[in-house]
């Protein structure tokens, strides 16, 4: 029997899997905030580290998906062009990551949940920033420097990097691309620096595998049915959902 079974009640676990296979729907539907989701989600009723443990796999394997359904022509093209953001990022999830199991649980509630809260609400503010070729040198050195300590910390680069695209006013077309290129890599480095800090091990590591499962079906599902329902609101309602989530995971880690 698994070991993470022995610390996850069958309910908690069905719960993982309920808000992974949400996760994943919002992923294929709209193409971003799956780790958001799951972090938000099973962060309510899972210890902090396991819940980063357990997005490791699910975030690999979809955003390898990703990588492919773009196609490697493109993500090769994504590489030339952003390869000092996308290699900081990287960096930064490495060493980050290293960090992880010196924070209190109390300050991991804190760590998880104010990169949700304020992400979001940037996005729903439509903030969208506006770098000139002047200052871009600059930009992606402090942008990938802060999106992967996020990476490494909360298991979410995501959003600053969408931010960090519309800041270089990038073509939506390509963006997806991009995305794909920067999302898949990070993953890979998000599994390496977590079995090197022993937050994803022989006890975690099956829980993490468990919600494959469920992160694919969401994922095929928001595919299959994205298209069917205005994506723009729907959007909007999973950012404010995010934020209330996040909110929480805030209130846990100061009320203790």
């Amino acid at each position: 029997m698994p070991e993470f079974l022995s610390i996850l009640p069958p309910a908690i676990l069905a719960f993982a899997f309920i808000v992974t296979l949400l996760g994943g729907f919002v992923k294929g539907a709209v193409g971003f905030a799956m780790p958001l989701v799951m972090i938000s989600g099973m962060g309510i009723l899972i210890e902090p580290q396991l819940v980063v443990a357990g997005i490791i796999i699910p975030i690999l394997t979809t955003n390898i998906l990703q990588v492919a359904r773009a196609g490697l022509g493109k993500a090769r093209d994504a590489l030339a062009e952003h390869w000092r953001y996308i290699s900081l990022v990287c960096i930064m999830i490495l060493i980050s990551a290293q960090f992880l199991r010196s924070i209190p649980t109390n300050g991991m509630f804190i760590v998880l949940g104010v990169p949700v809260v304020v992400l979001c609400a940037i996005q729903l503010a439509g903030w969208r920033p506006r770098i000139g070729p002047r200052w871009r040198r600059p930009f992606e050195w402090v942008a990938g420097t802060l999106a992967g300590i996020l990476g490494g910390l909360a298991g979410t680069w995501g959003p600053p990097t969408v931010l960090y695209l519309l800041a270089l006013n990038t073509p939506r077309d390509r963006q997806m691309a991009v995305q794909g290129v920067i999302y898949g890599l990070g993953s890979v480095m998000l599994l390496a620096g977590h079995l090197r800090s022993g937050v994803l091990n022989a006890e975690t590591w099956p829980f993490s595998a468990s919600l494959v499962v469920p992160a694919l079906i969401g994922m095929w599902l928001g595919f299959k049915l994205g298209d069917r329902f205005d994506q723009e609101r729907f959007r909007k309602v999973t950012l404010l959902v995010l934020v209330v989530a996040g909110a929480n995971l805030i209130r846990r880690g100061l009320m203790g």
